[in-house]
């Protein structure tokens, strides 16, 4: 990538207003693109964003898509446009109707940004990676889903809240798809340097796994009519920071496996370096005999979900 000038954020939602407003107030690049189905109200948020940016002394400048020719140019396109569930609606429904509406951003994309690199935010997270990827026939390192930072932060904080101390300084690792099946990984995660193992007994631990869990829908009960977006934008904020600036750091992400940690053809979270290029390599980890096996489980789900759509025939051409 040459060093980033656009980013174009897809759905102007919460999420994605906030995901544009951290990059605007950053000055990490100097174009965002809004891109929802609202013009006026994309408009009217990137006139607001663009005026922040100048009080901040930022050259960022945030502009509305008028159509899908105007993200072209794009060195990053976030998608975090998607249906929430409703009363009446399976598990089913919202699969396919989120997954509709991926492929149709994804099929702007290769028309429009055929040489960005595609963030996926939109749930359920892992299959919608997939959904992106096959559908843009990006190379892998081109389409990553965020979840792992979001994941890792939420439960670095949950270790805060049993130690009461070392804010800023725990390091939280978590695998597996962005759900119930995520695998939080005590093994990997230290504050300052000292193994949680050290600080916490395996009770407390799995108390913290449980929470990690259970993160979003904690938000979502409290809130009551919405969810979580401030920590989910900071956390794609940072994979677009990354990325834009050639950090080389390493963050779990969603990306599609080949060959690693023995599964191929499937999407899962696992630890990826982030670069300009993408997600530029797969860092691989001795994981213990039961933490293979709930990554395995985590796979797993995801597979079915994806099976799903191919029974479907969603990809194929006349779906």
């Amino acid at each position: 990538m040459a060093k980033g000038r656009k980013v174009t954020i897809i759905g102007t939602g919460n999420f994605g207003s906030t995901v544009a407003f951290i990059l605007a107030m950053n000055g990490a690049c100097h174009n965002v693109v809004l891109r929802g189905r609202d013009v006026n109200k994309a408009r009217g948020k990137a006139l607001d964003m663009s005026q922040a940016a100048n009080a901040a002394r930022q050259h960022t400048v945030v502009k509305a898509a008028r159509g899908p020719e105007d993200i072209a140019g794009s060195d990053i396109v976030v998608i975090t446009a998607g249906a929430p569930r409703t009363p009446g609606m399976s598990r089913d429904d919202l699969l396919t109707k989120n997954a509709a509406i991926v492929k149709k951003y994804a099929q702007e994309i290769k028309e429009y940004a055929p040489e960005s690199i595609v963030i996926v935010v939109s749930n359920p997270l892992d299959v919608m990676t997939y959904v992106a990827q096959k559908v843009t026939g990006f190379p892998r390192e081109r389409v990553l889903g965020m979840a792992g930072i979001l994941d890792a932060a939420r439960m670095a904080h949950f270790i805060y809240e049993k130690l009461e101390y070392g804010a800023g300084q725990i390091r939280a690792t978590v695998m597996g798809g962005h759900g119930d099946t995520m695998v939080p990984l005590p093994k990997f995660t230290t504050v300052a340097g000292v193994p949680i193992e050290d600080l916490l007994d395996a009770e407390q631990i799995g108390e913290i796994v449980q929470k990690t869990r259970n993160g979003g829908a904690e938000i979502v009960n409290l809130l009551g009519d919405g969810s979580a977006y401030y920590a989910p934008a900071k956390s794609t904020a940072i994979m677009v920071e990354s990325m834009l600036r050639d950090t080389k750091q390493i963050h779990s992400c969603a990306i599609m496996l080949e060959n690693d940690y023995g599964y191929s053809g499937i999407v899962s979270g696992v630890p990826v370096m982030i670069g300009a290029g993408g997600g530029e390599e797969v860092i691989h980890m001795t994981l213990k005999p039961l933490q293979q096996e709930r990554f395995a489980k985590s796979v797993a789900a995801v597979q079915e979900m994806v099976d799903k759509l191919y029974e479907l025939k969603f990809f194929d051409e006349e779906a």
